[in-house]
């Protein structure tokens, strides 16, 4: 059986979108008896947050709805477009800096796009909660939420 891959990023760290995503995804997997067909991993397109635990608004929510959260900010390196299936971003931002990230990797063979692509409602962009509060982390879990389970319909 093929081993499928998604991953997701956000520009400001790796420390709120992106974990969220992460963990949200690993958890319908799990759910699913699937882990064995993927890899799933998050990564920042900078460097800010490097090492540094997911941002603790979106712990305190995955907490909340039950769903472990183990990340440690990274940032995406050259194998993740040359070894990943999907690169799974959250706004339009991470799509440009991936793009042009992916353009100087030869072979890449990850598909570049926005995570929100699968909102069922439609909801394109998955908003920075950084500058916000609990309600914004519940937001983008939410979404991430719709757009997981989408994706892994379509791809499992």
């Amino acid at each position: 059986m093929s081993e499928n891959s998604l991953e997701s990023l956000v520009s400001i760290g790796n420390i709120c979108r992106s974990p969220i995503a992460e963990a949200v995804f690993r958890k319908l997997v799990t759910d699913e008896k699937l882990e064995h067909k993927w890899r799933i991993d998050s990564a920042a397109t900078s460097r800010y947050e490097i090492g540094s635990p997911p941002d603790y608004r979106g712990q305190n929510c995955m907490k909340k709805h039950g769903i472990p959260m183990n990340h440690i900010a990274r940032q995406i390196t050259k194998e993740d477009f040359q070894t990943f299936d999907h690169i799974l971003c959250m706004d339009e931002s991470n799509l440009r800096d991936l793009n042009r990230q992916s353009n100087q990797v030869k072979d890449c063979k990850a598909k570049i796009e926005l995570l929100g692509t699968y909102d069922p409602q439609k909801q394109l962009i998955i908003e920075d909660p950084y500058y916000g509060n609990e309600k914004d982390f519940e937001t983008v879990y939410e979404q991430c939420l719709r757009c997981c389970k989408a994706f892994l319909e379509k791809y499992h």
